[in-house]
Parts: structure tokens; C-alpha cells; sequence
């Protein structure tokens, strides 16, 4: 389920399976992928168009050093080990989170019941983690720019429809909403935005007060 359905999630894909996602969106992508069948035959199916693309190309001559550079560089991607309390009750979740989360910072408190650590991924994207306990609510907001979360576990819902795993809401900057847990497991979701948050009310006052 996506809150609006005009996000190139196809060429999302593509780009994935071309080699030349961002690794913010690679995450989503991979993610995703892991949680819904559906998705995770489109991922390959784009796989195979892109190689069946490179086989057609020009071979190009290497550079002397390419194998070696190339390795090391598969060496880099190996999952870092995690810092001690980085994964707490993350263990559970899809390896491509378990694997950014353990090179990354420990929970931050944010309000009542929500955590959010910040995944150090190499990109211009904000990157983070959620987790949401059954009834907490994030501030109601808007967004600064596009901003698009991804259902891992559990579910939260707010005016607009509920959302469990493998679900991506997309909001904008003219869409404003409060996220509430969903009764049952706690929620874990992946947001990607590429601007900050607008809170509404008194923690909006207090926002432009500090001039963020």
C-alpha cells in the first residue's frame, strides 16, 4: 500500500537492479524486496534485464588493479560488527537493516514511547530507524520535502489508513499527518526523507522559536 501511487518505484527498481541506486534507496529497495514476494520478483526480474543488457554492451578494456580494487571493495560491504547496545531488539529484522543499524548510533529517546537511530549510509538522504510502541504517536507534521516510509514491522496508522509490513507511504511537502502505533507488535519502520520535519502545535512553536 503507498499513500500515493505517482512515486517511480519502477525506476527505483531499475536503477537497483543496474547497480547505480542510491544506498539509501538500495536499503528501501532490498528491504522491501524481503518483505513482499511480489516485489522481490520485480527486483530480479529488473536484475535480468540489466544483465542481459551488460552482456550486449562493448566489453571495455580494464585498468590495470580492477580485480583487486573491485574485491576490496566487496571486503567494504561485509556487516560491520555491531557497537554494544547499537541492535538491541533489532535482531529480528531483514538483514539489510540488521546490517546498516550495527554500523550506526544507539536508539535516541524522542517522544513517549518512539525511538529513532539515524543509519549512517553513504548518502544525501536523512536515514532512520523508527520504533513506535503500541499507541505513541509521532508529533503530527509535514515535510520539508518527500519523505517516504517503509512498514518493517508491526504497523501505525493515521488519518489517511493503516499500514503493516511491507507497506510504503509516500508524503510530500503539502501532506501533514500523525503516525500512531498500531495495538499489538511494536512497529519498526525505515524513513527516507530529503528534507526536515514541520511540526504543528506547541512542538512547532518551539521549532521556529530554535529557527529549525
Amino acid at each position: 500500500m503507498t499513500r500515493r501511487n505517482d512515486y517511480p518505484m519502477s525506476e527505483l527498481y531499475s536503477a537497483y537492479g543496474a547497480g547505480s541506486l542510491d544506498p539509501a534507496f538500495a536499503l528501501l529497495v532490498e528491504t522491501q524486496a524481503m518483505l513482499r514476494p511480489d516485489l522481490c520478483e520485480l527486483v530480479a526480474a529488473s536484475e535480468a534485464v540489466s544483465g542481459a543488457l551488460l552482456e550486449t554492451a562493448e566489453p571495455a578494456a580494464m585498468r590495470a588493479g580492477a580485480l583487486d580494487s573491485t574485491m576490496a571493495l566487496i571486503d567494504a560491504l561485509s556487516p560491520a560488527a555491531p557497537r554494544a547496545g547499537a541492535i538491541e531488539d533489532v535482531s529480528a529484522l531483514p538483514e539489510p537493516i540488521r546490517r546498516a543499524a550495527g554500523a550506526s548510533s544507539r536508539w535516541k529517546a524522542s517522544v513517549p514511547g518512539i525511538r529513532r537511530m539515524s543509519l549512517e549510509i553513504d548518502s544525501p538522504m536523512h536515514v532512520e530507524l523508527y520504533r513506535i510502541e503500541p499507541g505513541a504517536a509521532v508529533p503530527r507534521h509535514s515535510h520539508a520535502g518527500i519523505e517516504l516510509t517503509l512498514v518493517i514491522a508491526g504497523g501505525f496508522s493515521d488519518a489517511l489508513g493503516s499500514y503493516g509490513p511491507g507497506d510504503l507511504v509516500v508524503n510530500g511537502p503539502d501532506d501533514t499527518h500523525r503516525p500512531v502505533g498500531d495495538e499489538g507488535d511494536i512497529c519498526f519502520a525505515l524513513a527516507l526523507r530529503d528534507g526536515g520535519l514541520k511540526f504543528t502545535g506547541p512542538l512547532g512553536m518551539i521549532q521556529r522559536l530554535l529557527g529549525q
